[in-house]
């Protein structure tokens, strides 16, 4: 059980460096990899019965923050 922990706080931890990685270099990559790593913590929080089941949403926000982004960046032409 503590493996899947180890896991699970790993995936939280990448998440929120990738998303700050994006963030200030405004970067489709870096928001995709942070929505793809943040997915086992929406999934866990998607099972709950009260307001942290609005968690599992964050992945589709994330999703729409990349594709704006790439969007952004290829009217701007700066991969």
């Amino acid at each position: 059980m503590d493996g899947m922990i180890l896991l699970w706080s790993a995936s939280f931890f990448v998440s929120i460096l990738t998303l700050i990685l994006a963030i200030v270099k405004r970067s489709w990559v870096y928001m995709l990899l942070s929505t793809i790593t943040f997915l086992p913590v929406a999934y866990y929080f998607s099972g709950a019965v009260n307001a942290w089941k609005y968690i599992g949403l964050t992945p589709i926000v994330l999703l729409i923050l990349t594709i704006v982004i790439l969007f952004l960046n290829r009217k701007n032409n700066t991969y």
